[in-house]
């Protein structure tokens, strides 16, 4: 039964303390980051208090469910570090209370935050997000002499079209204007030209006015005499300054939200997956139009002319005429009439099927769009867990509380999530992955991390330890270890020299009967490295008797004895006979070829020096030997 408990009482209180602060701070930092997006749609726009208050508050709430995961991973990892630096974490366990135990109710919070985070997702957000671009669609609107852009058409302004070339942001000055002014009838169309210009709102921002200099004025005169003519009489104007007045309401209104609520941002779980099962089929009805248009154009061409196209066909088929002497028979009209029939008819379906193409494209991207958000309603929740189980165990194993290594930390755990799910995002949306595969691939790459950080911080393993991965690297290069024998500053007993040098002796003798045995600059049998490897216990009686030896000599006062010792060699004594420990490895290395050539060449780099190890413990013996027997029995003084 679960019963709360102090310990339950004082980890909850701690988390939340700093999750408020970290979710505030998080809420912020994302804001601004979002904000900097629309900075440019916002200055200059001269919107009132409440119209900022409006944009910022559907920003706030929609960012939300982002911040809870990032707040989530920086309090834990605060809080666990914290316990771990004053050493409460270690009376904890002393005490017989796991990890996993210590943190039972923060794991109780976050699943509610986890909900929290998708109630705001499924409820709150949608209609966050439909005000929120609303509320941008209207700012845009509002002043569009700020959202002309450079060399494309703007169709902001009712009833005309404006080309801008190239504008000054600081002056306001607009360069190389045209002006398509659009009306109901084609007789009372006008283009205008200008080298240069500026656009004002008028007083009661009902207006525009928009001053033009050095430009011309071409319109179409409405014409009764000549009704039905195709000729439509029209007027030039040259002018050096022209004012002209165009109907636009600068006031703040709120634009249309019909094409906002259509975004599968905008809907709740319930509607988007609702509106799939209507645009699957109606992908399906399209699909199946497609086909039947195809089938039908296909049956169609192949019935028309059929007698003239069979006998032609069935003289290519037989190799009688081909098509270029068919083509060489027709008179020079007919060759042409064939030539733009044929180019015609090459464009009409190019760009039909572009058309085609392009719309399937879009119908499928909206399909994928309503299946990304509702995927994303659960993976935003439940990286909320995820980045809990990440960030406790390593404030648990990192032991290090404050703003510093946790902030890096949980930093870097953001950065590789937000790779991720960006990639996958754009991946799923052009269609290049799957929408599942693009959406879980985060989720799929944090997990196994926050399984592994929660299992190794529960069962108090090292995982951050700079000399483990230091050693592992040194084994795996196969870099060497030397000794370092200094002079001990308290000798009890003097070494045994002559014992010492008969084991000396010994494992000189014994080298010399493994080296006649054993060829160690041959290749080895890879059947025998890898499938019936054993181990050498010759080597491994020599190293016990020299490291014997050479810890006795260890005490010696003698700076010869003691320079000497450090001349020996640390042997590896099972390196040169297999790549592992373990049989089944050497069996799959064995296995994967070019995986076993290399580690195949290791064990025989490791055997090449072996032979050099051994002649140098010879030498060096040549050499300990003597002098211990000296000090063994030292000459008498005359």
């Amino acid at each position: 039964m679960f019963r709360i408990k102090k310990l339950d009482i004082f980890v909850t209180k701690q988390f939340l303390q700093l999750f408020v602060g970290a979710f505030f701070i998080c809420q912020f930092v994302l804001m601004m980051q979002f904000l900097w997006r629309y900075v440019n749609e916002l200055i200059g726009k001269g919107l009132s208090l409440e119209i900022m208050a409006q944009f910022f508050w559907y920003m706030g709430l929609m960012l939300m469910p982002q911040a809870f995961p990032l707040a989530i991973l920086l309090s834990s990892l605060i809080v666990f570090g914290n316990l771990g630096e004053s050493s409460e974490l270690t009376a904890i366990k002393a005490a017989g209370i796991s990890l996993l135990q210590a943190s039972r109710s923060l794991i109780v919070l976050v699943v509610l935050i986890a909900g929290i985070s998708f109630y705001f997702q499924n409820v709150v957000g949608p209609a966050a997000n439909k005000s929120f671009y609303q509320l941008l669609l209207s700012v845009k609107q509002k002043s569009p002499e700020l959202e002309i852009p450079e060399g494309v058409f703007y169709d902001g302004i009712p009833n005309a079209n404006l080309y801008v070339q190239k504008k000054n942001m600081q002056t306001g000055m607009l360069y190389g204007i045209m002006i398509y002014r659009r009306t109901d009838s084609y007789e009372d169309q006008a283009i205008i030209l200008a080298d240069s210009g500026m656009m004002q709102t008028t007083a009661e921002k009902k207006h525009l006015l928009l001053t033009l200099h050095n430009g011309e004025w071409f319109e179409n005169m409405k014409s009764q005499e000549l009704g039905g003519s195709a000729n439509v009489p029209y007027r030039r104007e040259t002018f050096s300054q022209k004012r002209i007045v165009l109907d636009f309401d600068s006031d703040f209104n709120l634009a249309d939200e019909t094409g906002i609520a259509a975004d599968a941002r905008s809907k709740s779980l319930e509607r988007i997956l609702a509106d799939l099962d209507s645009i699957i089929v109606f992908n399906d009805s399209i699909g199946r139009m497609f086909e039947r248009e195809g089938r039908y154009r296909t049956f169609h061409q192949a019935t028309i002319d059929k007698k003239d196209s069979l006998k032609a066909f069935s003289q290519v088929a037989s190799g009688k005429a081909v098509f270029d002497t068919i083509y060489s028979k027709l008179s020079t009209d007919e060759k042409r009439n064939v030539i733009q029939w044929a180019s015609e008819k090459a464009q009409s379906e190019s760009f039909d099927l572009s058309m085609k193409e392009d719309y399937s494209f879009d119908i499928n991207r909206r399909e994928r769009l309503h299946r990304m958000e509702a995927i994303n309603r659960f993976t935003v929740a439940l990286s909320c867990i995820i980045f809990f189980f990440i960030g406790a165990p390593l404030g648990a194993i990192i032991r290090k509380g404050g703003l510093g290594v946790p902030v890096i930390i949980s930093v870097l755990v953001f950065i590789v999530f937000y790779i991720f799910d960006a990639s996958g995002y754009r991946m799923a949306r052009a269609d290049e992955w799957t929408v599942w595969f693009g959406k879980l691939i985060p989720t799929m790459v944090l997990t196994p991390l926050a399984v592994f950080f929660t299992y190794k911080a529960n069962n108090d393993s090292v995982v951050f330890n700079i000399d483990m991965y230091k050693e592992l690297l040194r084994r795996f290069l196969g870099l060497r270890v030397k000794r370092n024998i200094t002079r001990k500053e308290v000798i009890i007993e003097d070494p045994k020299y002559e014992t010492d040098a008969q084991k000396l002796e010994e494992v000189n003798e014994h080298i010399t009967r493994y080296s006649d045995e054993h060829k160690l600059l041959r290749l080895p049998n890879p059947i025998s490295v890898f499938f019936k490897a054993s181990d050498d216990h010759e080597i491994e009686q020599i190293d016990e008797v020299l490291e014997e030896a050479i810890e006795d000599l260890g005490y010696s006062r003698d700076r010869l004895i003691l320079t000497e010792l450090n001349h020996y060699p640390i042997i590896m004594t099972r390196a040169h006979t297999r790549p592992f420990n373990r049989k089944w490895m050497n069996i799959v290395t064995g296995l994967v070829l070019p995986v076993g050539i290399f580690f195949y060449l290791r064990m025989w780099r490791f055997r090449l020096r072996l032979y050099r190890d051994l002649h140098t413990i010879k030498q060096v013996s040549g050499k300990v030997i003597p002098r211990a027997r000296e000090l063994a029995n030292p000459a008498p003084n005359i």
